[in-house]
C-alpha cells in the first residue's frame, strides 16, 4: 500500500502580459504517493482563493502519512480532527479536493476508471445540459437567439437567469422583464427541450412564488435555488404556493446536511457539487440517499474541467440521473486543453470516459505553466456567479 507523501495546491489562471486573468481561475490539488503516483482534484475558488489555497495546506496535515488507497478512512479521521468540517466551506472543498485525488490514484493502481470501483456504469453517454450559454444576452431577442444556437448544437435542455440585477425582491418591472425573456426561450426552443430557470438562490419566499405563477406557464424543468439556500422556512413555504420543481445542492457540504432537503420533500431535482460536497466518498452516499427518496441527481458542474472529470465519473453509475450541468462548450481553452479536450460534448451527451482513474489524462505541462499566486479577487459590482454581462450591461 504506498502513502500519501505530498499534497499540492495549485492556483491556475490564464496569464495575459504576465498578469492573471482572474475572471476564469482553477484551484487544483495534486496528490503524490510514497510509490510515486499522483492523483489530481479540484477545489471551488469564487471570492476566496485564498482562504481556500491555505485551508488545503492545513487540511494537508491531517493526510500526509495516511494510506492513500483508504479514502473513506482518511475522510472520517478529518471529520474527526477538523470538529467545523460540516459547517466550513472552505475545509469541505479542500477535503473533496483530495479526496477526488485519492480516489484517482487508487483507480490509477487498479488500471480501471473510477466508476468501475463504484458497481460500474448504468450508462455510456451522459446526457447534459447547456449553461454559460447566455452571455452579454439582455433583452428577450438577445436570448432567443443564443438559445436558439445552443440547440443547434444539439442540446435538449438549457439554464439561464433571467432576472438580471433583482435581489432578495422583485417588482413587476422585473416580473415583466424575466417572463418576456422567458418567453422568448421558449418560442425559440420550442416545447421539447427544457428549459432551466437558474434563481441563484437570491430572493425571499414572497418574491419566489410571484415569480413561479409568472413563469409555471412556459413548463420550465426545474426552478433553482429560488430562495436562500439557508432559509429552511422560505422552502417550506415556497413548497405549499406551487408545484414547480424545485432543485438545489450547489452549496451543501456534508451528508446529513443534503438529508434535511430530501427528507422533508424540499428538493426534486438534488446537484451536489462534488467540489464540497465530500468528494467521492460522501458523493456516492448522496447519489444513494437521493435515490431511496425518489430525487433525481443533476451534479453542480460549473468550474473546471478537473470536476467535470469527476461528475462524469459520477453520472455513469448514477440510477437517479436527469442531466448534468455542462459549461465544457463555454469553458475558456486553456480549460478544455488541461484534460487534452477529451471530454467533449456530441449532440448534447459526452461519451464516458474510461481511462484508469478520473478517466481522463491531465496535460501536468500545461497545469506547471498555468500556476499562479494566490492573490485577493477585486470585488466587482457583477458577482461572481453571474454569467457575465447579463448584469452589469443591464445596469448600464
Amino acid at each position: 500500500m504506498a502513502k500519501i507523501s505530498e499534497i499540492e495546491p495549485l492556483v491556475l489562471a490564464h496569464t495575459e502580459k504576465g498578469s492573471a486573468t482572474w475572471a476564469s481561475v482553477m484551484i487544483v490539488v495534486k496528490v503524490v504517493t510514497s510509490n510515486g503516483m499522483v492523483g489530481y482534484g479540484e477545489s471551488v475558488p469564487t471570492l476566496r482563493v485564498i482562504n481556500v489555497y491555505n485551508t488545503i495546506k492545513q487540511v494537508s496535515k491531517g493526510y500526509i502519512g495516511k494510506e492513500a488507497e483508504e479514502p473513506e478512512e482518511n475522510y472520517q479521521e478529518w471529520y474527526k480532527q477538523d470538529f467545523y468540517l460540516a459547517r466550513s466551506f472552505e475545509s469541505a472543498t479542500a477535503t473533496s479536493a483530495i479526496d477526488q485525488a485519492l480516489w484517482d490514484i487508487v483507480g490509477k493502481e487498479l488500471g480501471a476508471p473510477i466508476y468501475k470501483l463504484l458497481g460500474g456504469k448504468v450508462r455510456d453517454k451522459i446526457p447534459v445540459y447547456a449553461n454559460g450559454w447566455y452571455q452579454d444576452a439582455i433583452t428577450p431577442e438577445d436570448f432567443a437567439e443564443k438559445a436558439k444556437e445552443v440547440v443547434k448544437r444539439g442540446y435538449k435542455a438549457l439554464k439561464f437567469d433571467p432576472f438580471g440585477p433583482y435581489y432578495n425582491w422583485i417588482d413587476e418591472k422585473g416580473l415583466k422583464e424575466a417572463e418576456e425573456r422567458v418567453k422568448a426561450v421558449r418560442e425559440a426552443v420550442g416545447n421539447d427541450v427544457d428549459i432551466l430557470i437558474e434563481h441563484h438562490g437570491r430572493f425571499n419566499a414572497d418574491s419566489a412564488i410571484l415569480i413561479a405563477k409568472r413563469l409555471e406557464k412556459y413548463n420550465p424543468m426545474f426552478m433553482e435555488e429560488p430562495v436562500h439556500h439557508e432559509d429552511i422556512e422560505g422552502l417550506r413555504k415556497y413548497r405549499q404556493h406551487t408545484s414547480l420543481n424545485i432543485a438545489l445542492g450547489e452549496r451543501l457540504i456534508s451528508l446529513k446536511e443534503t438529508a434535511v432537503y430530501v427528507s422533508e420533500g424540499l428538493v426534486n431535482i438534488l446537484q451536489p457539487d462534488l467540489c464540497n460536497i465530500g468528494g467521492i466518498t460522501v458523493g456516492r452516499k448522496v447519489i444513494s440517499l437521493a435515490e431511496a427518496f425518489d430525487v433525481e441527481i443533476a451534479f453542480h458542474n460549473a468550474f473546471g474541467s478537473i470536476q467535470n472529470a469527476y461528475s462524469l465519473q459520477m453520472s455513469a453509475i448514477t440510477p437517479n440521473l436527469y442531466l448534468l450541468e455542462n459549461f465544457y462548450d463555454w469553458f475558456p481553452q486553456w480549460k478544455r486543453d488541461i484534460v487534452f479536450d477529451e471530454t467533449k460534448v456530441e449532440n448534447g451527451h459526452v461519451k464516458v470516459p474510461d481511462k484508469p482513474g478520473i478517466g481522463v489524462s491531465i496535460n501536468e505541462k500545461l497545469v506547471e505553466s498555468l500556476k499562479v499566486e494566490p492573490k485577493e479577487l477585486e470585488v466587482q459590482e457583477e458577482p461572481v456567479w453571474v454569467v457575465k454581462g447579463t448584469w452589469k450591461k443591464y445596469l448600464t
